[in-house]
């Protein structure tokens, strides 16, 4: 089996992350990912692994949510970041996330899991390292996705229309220092994990997020569109 990663791309975010990426790094990276789905399992399943770059193209992101790796469990990630499959119970990580929403923005906790009502509307919901071995989390980690996702950064670092990058946890918010266009803002806040009780309630990132689009002329996002 071998795995294309540039040619699973789809071609919108091809052209934008090219520039940012070494060609020979990327093919190694697409060894190693093959070489894991054919020892299996891995999450998410191969047709969800570029799920976020689908549903949210380049020119139409105004917002980037940053996770650190998938669900490593049976039937959770779908290639979007804190999101699960409908009819999957809600995480942990994503209940607090629907917490603070309610606090921020007085939007009800949604019994859904499933993000994808956000992508849509220009919310890159993007994990630092894009797949994950059943049960072993963080094992796909320092393989070379981090450059992959470093490289989608910079592109939207180059743009000219604002993005909001949402960046939750120690992880993520390392990935600050990519981010040098003051067209930008950066909201950074402690990972919504209950692991980490404090540092992201509190913080309402989301009606932040909407008043920086806001203040560049962009329309905000519906938080409770899921």
């Amino acid at each position: 089996m071998t795995l294309d990663l540039m040619a699973q791309l789809p071609s919108s975010w091809r052209a934008v992350v090219s520039p940012h990426l070494d060609e020979a790094r990327v093919v190694e990276l697409g060894a190693f990912v093959a070489a894991e789905y054919q020892a299996g399992p891995v999450f998410p399943p191969l047709d969800d692994l570029f799920s976020a770059y689908r549903l949210c193209a380049p020119d139409a992101c105004r917002v980037l949510i940053l996770g650190q790796d998938p669900y490593h469990k049976a039937g959770q990630a779908h290639g979007l970041s804190f999101s699960v499959r409908p009819g999957v119970s809600v995480p942990p990580s994503l209940r607090n996330v629907y917490k603070e929403l309610a606090a921020d923005l007085d939007v009800p906790p949604s019994r859904s899991g499933d993000l994808t009502g956000w992508a849509a509307q220009g919310v890159l919901l993007l994990n630092a390292v894009l797949t994950v071995r059943e049960g072993k989390p963080g094992s796909h980690a320092n393989r070379g996705w981090e450059d992959f996702t470093d490289a989608t950064i910079r592109a939207l670092n180059a743009r000219e229309e604002r993005v909001v990058f949402l960046l939750w946890g120690g992880y993520a918010r390392k990935k600050a220092e990519l981010v040098t266009n003051p067209t930008h803002v950066v909201l950074e806040a402690g990972h919504p994990s209950p692991m980490n009780p404090r540092g992201f309630l509190g913080t309402r990132p989301f009606s932040a997020t909407n008043k920086a689009l806001a203040d560049a002329g962009l329309d905000p996002i519906d938080w409770s569109r899921l």
